[in-house]
């Protein structure tokens, strides 16, 4: 589903990915683990499309297509959904209204057609449902006065709506409580657990990789990946640390 190859990547000139190599396949969940500053983010933004950060080397195939020759737009309506670490807030834009019209677009986009106002409610409701989120938040402008939690929970709702093929996402576990995080991972495993879909999971910690048990665990450092593994993997660097593995 997702071919990376050599990828080499600045960010204000300052070189951040330096020849990573990764291939992720349908039905297949990916944890990248890694210290501060190794680029995960970076490789999250550049799969994304984000502005400010120049591909200088390298490929990425997503389902056969050049993913870098895509505009951001066309990305997410090929089938790629980014989450990020810190999800904004867009006031005066309700929830409802930013995910009927996102959607709407990219069924549009990939020629098939609009859903309804009661078709859409019908859907959000079904998606809020799995992450445990009071259909009367999505009312409100996006993220405008939500808590860390509600704005990760949000975004994963949005994720259940659009349905992508392949979701991107960025530390999803930063910020949440204990039972937040028990929701988001469930919430992950009910909408992407599945043959046709795959996960890139960037996080720090082994908490989230308890209730989203990944197919396999790699450690980005220096801008490329230098080791891989299972699931066990993760657990050795909770316990031994990034170093001891990744030296």
């Amino acid at each position: 589903m997702l071919t990376i190859t050599d990828l080499h990547a600045t960010v204000g000139g300052t070189e951040i990915l330096r020849g990573l190599t990764l291939s992720v396949g349908a039905g297949e969940v990916h944890a990248i683990m890694g210290p501060n500053g190794a680029g995960k983010s970076t490789l999250a933004y550049v799969l994304g499309g984000r502005p400010g950060y120049e591909v200088t080397g390298g490929s990425v195939r997503f389902n056969g297509q050049d993913l870098l020759a895509l505009d951001p737009h066309e990305r997410a309506a090929a089938g790629l959904f980014l989450g990020f670490q810190y999800p904004v807030e867009i006031p005066g834009v309700s929830n409802v209204q930013f995910l009927r019209e996102a959607l709407n677009a990219q069924r549009t986009a990939r020629g098939e057609a609009p859903l309804s106002a009661g078709e859409f409610l019908k859907l959000a409701r079904e998606k809020a449902a799995l992450l445990r989120f009071d259909m009367e938040m999505l009312k409100r402008n996006v993220n405008v006065g939500f808590s860390g939690g509600e704005k990760k929970r949000a975004e994963m709702v949005q994720m259940g709506i659009l349905d992508p093929q392949l979701a991107v996402l960025d530390e999803t576990d930063s910020g949440l409580d204990i039972d937040a995080l028990r929701i988001v991972g469930e919430g992950i495993n009910a909408i992407m657990r599945r043959p046709d879909k795959a996960v890139l999971l960037i996080t720090h910690y082994q908490r989230l990789l308890d209730y989203v048990e990944p197919d396999f665990v790699h450690v980005l450092a220096n801008g490329r990946i230098v080791t891989t593994g299972g699931p066990e993997l993760a657990r050795q660097l909770e316990a031994e640390g990034y170093e001891a593995v990744a030296a």
